[in-house]
């Protein structure tokens, strides 16, 4: 089996994409930073960064605008799936998850005992029901469509 590369995705590429997805977020930098803001945001040094924006260009999480020679000069949007990898928007895995968590709150603080009972026993019907049935639920909440039982 041959070597393979060390990670890059963790160490490097998922710091220097949430640091674009807050600039992208951030209204001060019109949703379009220049490289030379994402470097001081993402905490890695300049090579590091221009490496990941190069592979984060080129697997289509980042949109960029390049010079003649190719080099990025501004990021100028990031795809819907690096949306849900950094958190700015839902995945069904995080909203099955912040379901269970507001269950548990509501239950915990419920101000009588019979609806302590019934936000309680929701919560246990959640668990239940499990991760990947759940998920999939929330998909259909998020995406506004049911997935049929196959």
């Amino acid at each position: 089996m041959p070597e393979l590369l060390p990670d890059s995705w963790f160490a490097r590429d998922l710091p220097v994409l949430r640091a674009v997805a807050r600039l992208v977020d951030s209204p001060e930098h019109g949703g379009a930073p220049y490289l030379g803001q994402v470097v001081p945001a993402s905490g890695l040094p300049r090579a590091e960064v221009v490496a990941a924006v190069r592979g984060l260009v080129d697997t289509g999480y980042v949109a960029a605008l390049t010079n003649v020679a190719g080099d990025v000069v501004r990021i100028t949007g990031i795809s819907g799936e690096a949306r849900r990898l950094t958190g700015l928007w839902p995945t069904p895995q995080s909203e099955w998850a912040r379901l269970g968590e507001q269950l548990a709150t509501r239950a915990a603080n419920a101000p009588t005992d019979v609806e302590r009972e019934r936000w309680a026993a929701l919560a246990a019907a959640a668990a239940a029901v499990g991760e990947h049935d759940g998920a999939l639920l929330m998909s259909a909440l998020i995406g506004g469509y049911v997935p049929r039982a196959h």
